[in-house]
């Protein structure tokens, strides 16, 4: 903004000399980030209107006028050398950067925090003007296992604190050497060991002080009051790994990982669930080493009675070990004896697909194992009174594949079974009720008449005259809805939460257009998830196979003749959600569909058509599923 013009306005406010340096930053060619509309370009400035003329990335409009005044604390004008400058300018060569040397890209964005220091949240604004918030979480979670090795960046050991750009490079290593033995708390120390082991690339750069390390850790992992035996014995491999790397005899060093095994025996699957998932493996070695005559036994009881992450570890290390037949044996009686558990049952159905477990787990996956579901979910419902979905239902469905390959290796009269069960089931919302019994009529269509509460020959006069406040609708049409409130509820609802807690941060919620728009887009999403959820709940899906033959009813095509005019006309009646008058396809809730359901061939019909009566007749009717 050139000076006579800010003359001018500190003239008339005198505050604003104060002020003067970020004014004369307002330049045209100067990128910017606006605290409500995010980040853009000075593109001019309007003599006539004394107004900034911004291009913002998000908006679509060309430009947008602002009061240089009311931008003073909402605008962060950034110099000509900072990253996103740079990468607008020269986006090739910053990409590159990003590529090949993604620490060097960090730097340069912390050059430009407070005294070279960012909190994780500043940084990752940063970099979603960057790359786009998809990439950048994914390329900022890889960066920073990269810093953590790079000696010109302090890595924070808590997320509330900064990263810092350091003003001599210092080996991590002996960063976290000095922390370790400051630490008093044992837990954090084991910690920071482990960061010790996985830093020190040249583990002989720690032979001067690997004794006092080691010595400190024993006494943690032994005296302290606070330490779970889960936490002790990740302390010992830790250890462990520290002196192993540097050729210290191990097994000379105590208490040793058996010794907390065998404190633990009486309860080993509490113990397995509380070892982060990175030591599943080992824990299941140090079992077979530990009993190596009663391994298997101990093992199979780890799989029933442990998480699913630790199940499926399980069944890892037996087929690992060539114990394929006694893993399959064993899932077969513990189903014959109505035994199995929640956590295995969610590990088979998860991993059914997966190369090593496919051909072991086929044959298992049948009626009856989708049974012994049902009851561990009607269990979990009555276990948990909290409105907390639970996992096994959520497997079912969203596995859109899962039940009709169950089914498939059934009968009919196994899968009406299952879907009477299935509506008797607390576990399952209403509505994931309905989606999951849509799979079963789409299989065998007679399980309808469950659904509708009435017998199969009872259906085919709803296929006339529909329950009042049921919509009939198509299998096609139901699963499209199915799939709207899917793409709604799973990713336009969470995207928009977090749009508006993003603004939020900016502040000024009076004044934050974004946050407003935000929070409309909120009220619109909300407003649609609920009035597909109601349609859903009424919702009956139907093949339109129950169609009389004699009579016009739902899944009828009907041929008309005008008695005035001698028109013939032809119609399909579908369903609530079908309607595609190009096509000459009625919704059964139309007027004239309304006006012709029961009716005849031979029968007489009187419409209004735009305040004119019209006669019709019925010259003949069909049923649309004999003509597809």
């Amino acid at each position: 903004m050139n000076t006579e013009v800010i003359d001018r306005m500190v003239e008339k406010d005198p505050s604003l000399e104060s002020s003067r340096p970020v004014l004369e930053s307002m330049n045209p060619g100067t990128y910017c980030i606006h605290r409500s509309w995010g980040f853009g370009l000075i593109a001019g400035f309007d003599d006539d209107r004394g107004m900034i003329l911004i291009n913002f990335e998000e908006d679509d409009k060309s430009s947008h006028a602002m009061d240089p005044v009311f931008c003073i604390d909402k605008l962060e004008l950034l110099p000509d050398d900072h990253i996103l400058a740079q990468h607008r300018k020269n986006t090739e060569e910053i990409e590159k950067l990003a590529k090949k040397e993604p620490a060097d890209l960090i730097i340069k964005v912390l050059e430009h925090g407070n005294d070279g220091c960012m909190n994780t949240r500043e940084i990752e604004r940063v970099l979603g003007y960057l790359f786009g918030a998809a990439k950048a979480k994914r390329w900022w979670t890889a960066t920073k296992k990269v810093l953590v090795k790079d000696p010109r960046i302090a890595v924070p050991n808590k997320k509330t604190e900064p990263y810092v750009l350091r003003d001599e490079p210092v080996k991590p290593e002996q960063e976290i050497l000095q922390d370790f033995f400051e630490e008093k708390r044992s837990y954090e120390k084991i910690v920071l060991a482990e960061k010790l082991f996985d830093l020190a690339a040249e583990k002989e750069d720690l032979q001067a002080d690997l004794p006092q390390v080691l010595a400190d850790l024993t006494v943690a992992i032994l005296e302290a009051k606070n330490l779970s035996q889960a936490d002790r014995l990740y302390g010992i491999w830790v250890r462990n790994n520290l002196a192993r790397d540097v050729e210290e005899d191990v097994e000379k060093l105590e208490p040793t990982s058996a010794s907390i095994l065998k404190e633990c025996e009486d309860d080993l699957a509490a113990l397995a669930d509380l070892m982060p998932a990175k030591f599943h493996s080992r824990f299941l070695d140090l079992v077979a080493r530990t009993y190596p005559d009663n391994w298997k036994k101990t093992v199979l009881n780890l799989l029933q009675n442990t998480t699913v992450k630790f199940s499926g570890e399980c069944a890892h290390f037996l087929i690992d070990r060539e114990e394929s037949k006694l893993l399959i044996s064993t899932l077969n009686v513990w189903l014959d004896e109505q035994t199995l558990k929640a956590p295995v049952l969610l590990w088979m159905l998860k991993f059914r697909k997966l190369a090593k477990f496919q051909e072991l787990l086929d044959k298992m996956i049948n009626p009856r194992l989708l049974t012994a579901v049902f009851s561990a979910i009607d269990y979990e419902s009555l276990k948990n009174a909290t409105s907390r979905r639970i996992p096994l239902g959520e497997v079912l469905s969203d596995d859109r594949q899962l039940l009709s390959d169950i089914l498939d290796k059934g009968s009919e009269e196994n899968a009406k079974d299952l879907a009477q069960a299935l509506m008797l089931n607390p576990g399952f919302e209403d509505l994931t009720k309905r989606s999951l019994l849509a799979r079963f009529i789409k299989k065998f269509s007679s399980i309808q008449a469950l659904l509708d509460g009435q017998s199969s020959s009872s259906s085919s006069s709803s296929a006339s005259a529909p329950v009042e406040d049921t919509l009939i609708v198509s299998k096609d049409s139901y699963d499209r809805k199915l799939g709207d409130l899917d793409v709604l509820t799973k990713e336009k609802i969470p995207e928009n939460s977090l749009a508006i807690e993003k603004a939020r941060e900016h502040g000024d919620l009076k004044e934050n257009a974004e946050y407003h728009m935000a929070k409309d887009d909120q009220k619109i999403l909300l407003a649609r998830q609920a009035e597909l959820q109601s349609e859903l709940m009424r919702a009956k899906a139907t093949d339109f196979s129950e169609a009389p033959s004699d009579s016009i009813g739902i899944g009828s095509v009907v041929k008309l003749k005008d008695t005035g005019s001698g028109e013939q006309l032809c119609y399909t009646i579908l369903g609530a959600w079908d309607g595609d008058p190009d096509n000459n396809v009625l919704s059964y809730l139309t007027p004239l569909g309304q006006s012709i359901l029961g009716k005849k061939v031979g029968d007489d019909i009187q419409i209004d058509v735009e305040g004119n009566a019209q006669s019709l007749s019925v010259e003949s009717v069909s049923r649309w599923v004999d003509n597809k």
